[in-house]
């Protein structure tokens, strides 16, 4: 068996994927967890970054977004979106890759109303039912429900909670929570090769971690995986134990030539490259209510793309026709599963010649073209926006 960290998790499901497979689970809780769940879900969020997706959740007594810190290795600056799709700019403000913990501090985030419970006393045992919250494989927001297999899983020398409950790349970060809404765990890995073996970090660790929040600077800081100690500025040994350091801890990952080129474009829109970015060389974001995703294609294209519409149930003819004959330049309207596409394919290549310039104002027109036409279809023809929308 393989133990492997769950996330970052850099690809989803096929857009027609059914992807809210919570809801299937929804009938089998008892209205006492739906309740719990309707309260705390607004404050467990998606983690979007360059290398891929995990889940992270606001600690209200804590004023922090808590999550794995494998989730965000490599970033200092990430985006958090929840359930209404809106994203907000993060900062790594504090990691412990030793426990694998990192916390965020999130710009213009709205407090949520409640969160998960993490000044509890409660302990706990084999059999206790959990659930699991967060965003496997990028999908939207998920429950999942288990037991407490083993409260004090052994491995590698650190206590982990074993459960069956499900738990997915994406997971990572999640809180698991009793009944009761009291943060039991944090998700954190899984074995590869075997059922119903997923694993998270024990409160008792989160815990210890959290009672240095009011200690952290204004900028990152690092917590010693040997001693604990906090280090505020980039060394190669810990100031307190001596114990080394790996400098790159303190800096973010550099993108790729490709990825500077893409962003360049995002920034033509006025949008934070960071609230784009959703996994490797691949952005998804919102330009007014249509959603535009960008991405590598079969290795050799930058594809972007935008699912505009429904195809409306009346009015058939007449939207054919528009779609063949409108002029929409170097982009493409085109029809695929029932709803309408605008795309714009280039070669990679095609970035580091002649035509980069207009390369790049093709991509940026594309989300504006977007965001034009998704109205224009719904006020002439009658079609629904689609579900990515916003």
């Amino acid at each position: 068996m393989i133990l492997v960290w769950i996330s970052p998790k850099s690809w989803a499901p096929k857009w027609n994927s059914p992807w809210l497979l919570c809801n299937k689970l929804w009938p089998t809780l008892k209205p006492t967890k739906m309740s719990v769940i309707r309260d705390i879900e607004n404050s467990v969020y998606r983690i979007n970054t360059a290398q891929g997706s995990g889940t992270g959740f606001y600690s209200l007594a804590d004023q922090i977004i808590v999550t794995n810190y494998h989730v965000v290795a490599g970033c200092m600056a990430v985006s958090v979106e929840g359930t209404d799709k809106q994203r907000y700019k993060a900062q790594v403000v504090y990691a412990n890759p030793g426990k694998d913990i990192a916390f965020l501090k999130a710009e213009n985030l709205p407090n949520p109303a409640q969160s998960v419970v993490t000044n509890h006393q409660n302990e706990t045992i084999s059999r206790d039912k959990v659930l699991v919250l967060g965003y496997p494989y990028g999908m939207p927001f998920t429950v999942t429900e288990g037991i407490v297999s083993n409260p004090n899983q052994l491995i590698d020398g650190s206590n982990f909670i074993q459960t069956d409950a499900a738990i997915n790349p994406g997971n990572s970060g999640g809180p698991v929570i009793n009944e009761k809404g009291e943060l039991v765990g944090m998700a954190t890995s899984k074995f590869t090769e075997a059922d119903n073996m997923g694993f998270a970090i024990p409160m008792e660790t989160l815990r210890e971690e959290l009672e240095i929040v009011g200690d952290l600077s204004d900028g990152f800081t690092l917590g010693c995986p040997s001693c604990g100690g906090l280090i505020a500025e980039k060394t190669e040994y810990c100031p307190n134990c001596g114990n080394d350091i790996n400098e790159n801890w303190f800096e973010a990952h550099p993108l790729s030539d490709f990825s500077i080129q893409v962003e360049t474009a995002i920034a033509k829109l006025g949008i934070a490259p960071e609230l784009a970015r959703s996994g490797r060389e691949r952005w998804f974001f919102h330009q007014g209510s249509a959603e535009i995703r960008m991405f590598v294609y079969d290795n050799n294209y930058l594809f972007a793309t935008s699912p505009l519409n429904e195809l409306p149930r009346k009015n058939l003819a007449e939207v054919y026709e528009y779609i063949l004959t409108a002029d929409t330049g170097a982009h493409r309207l085109a029809i695929s599963d029932n709803q309408i596409f605008l795309s714009y394919r280039v070669h990679i290549s095609d970035l580091y010649s002649d035509n980069k310039d207009t390369v790049l104002e093709g991509l940026a027109q594309l989300a504006t073209k977007a965001d034009d036409l998704d109205d224009h279809f719904v006020n002439a023809y009658g079609a629904k926006m689609t579900v990515y929308s916003k």
